[in-house]
């Protein structure tokens, strides 16, 4: 498979170079850059040195592609989406362009005006692990966020048969620098992170849509939640720990079973023994996430821990896992690898 990235400088773009470089199937045809077209892709990012990687090329000169990877700033994609479509390629968009189904709640939490809005309904999410037989035979996908992949792997199954009550859910994460990308920041500044931790987009974070509108869907009828990230001085991982009141008569049991169920045919979500909680270093640099939980009979609360890679299957690793449903190739072909640990 020819295969081209848009954004390929950035961090999410090395990652998807990083694990495509591993894939039988495919050549990496296209690098594309707005900013350093023309430089050796080794110069960006030395620690690829004589691994002939590729020569970053103008955004604007896009070959016939079987797949188009686009790790692009929110409003790019969708404003090429013609274009990108128009050259043969599936597009996996790693950016929020299509994640959501309703254009006026994109401008809302954007302040961008879509695009495209009549390609929305051509989009699918792309969570394989909820929604593989919809990925299937789409030209447009729609890559999750970080935050809402290890929040909805958690809920969603619970959502779908009514083990939690939707009104009472709260979702308090964190996740590692990187998730800002690589552009430089006061907010991620090395002074302003290494030992801090803050919350940030408190009440307005951009992925809380995201997170509604799929466990709504998974629900049956509108949900809001709490949603609040935070910033750890890391540079890998999410963590997100989950709180929602279980329904009359459902046990912890009934919950790790639902799980069990769930995912045990699932190569890359782990439900791990009882006692034993994720960390971020589990899922450090690989496509695995791991789940875990108790009910609170003090509280009737469940308490919910999920933990996986920002990079890997929060954006590129889901990605190319995404590209192989697409195109009937063995889901965990190019992504088997574990996490590094320490």
């Amino acid at each position: 498979m020819k295969v081209g990235i848009l954004g390929a400088t950035g961090y999410t773009g090395q990652e998807l170079i990083r694990l495509l470089r591993q894939h039988p199937d495919v050549e990496l045809a296209y690098l594309g850059s707005s900013s350093v077209a023309g430089s050796d892709y080794e110069t960006i990012y030395p620690h690829l040195y004589e691994q002939s990687t590729g020569t970053l090329i103008a955004d604007t000169d896009l070959p016939d592609l079987d797949v188009l990877f686009c790790a692009l700033p929110h409003g790019i994609t969708a404003g090429r989406i013609r274009e990108f479509l128009g050259v043969g390629a599936k597009v996996i968009d790693l950016g929020a362009d299509f994640r959501l189904v309703s254009a006026e709640v994109y401008q809302q939490w954007y302040n961008l005006e879509h695009p495209e809005p009549d390609f929305i309904k051509e989009a699918v999410y792309g969570l394989p692990e909820l929604y593989r037989k919809e990925i299937q035979g789409k030209s447009i996908v729609a890559n999750p966020g970080c935050y809402p992949t290890a929040t909805l792997l958690s809920l969603v199954p619970f959502l779908r048969k009514g083990m939690l009550r939707p009104d009472s859910i709260i979702i308090d994460a964190k996740s590692g620098v990187s998730g800002a990308g690589r552009g430089a920041s006061m907010g991620t500044h090395y002074s302003e992170v290494n030992e801090n931790i803050k919350a940030y987009g408190v009440a307005q974070h951009r992925h809380t849509p995201e997170i509604e509108q799929e466990i709504s869907r998974a629900a049956g009828h509108p949900v809001v939640v709490n949603f609040t990230p935070h910033l750890i001085p890391m540079t890998r991982g999410i963590l997100a720990t989950i709180y929602a009141e279980v329904c009359d008569g459902v046990e912890e049991a009934d919950l790790r079973t639902c799980w069990q169920d769930k995912y045990i045919n699932e190569q890359f979500v782990h439900v791990l023994p009882k006692g034993i909680w994720p960390q971020t270093k589990f899922a450090y640099g690989s496509n695995q996430a791991f789940l875990q939980l108790t009910v609170d009979k003090r509280t009737g609360r469940a308490i919910m821990v999920a933990a996986l890679d920002n990079l890997v299957k929060g954006a590129s690793g889901q990605a190319i896992q995404n590209m192989n449903v697409l195109f009937n190739l063995p889901e965990g072909r190019g992504l088997m690898s574990t996490g590094i640990w320490p």
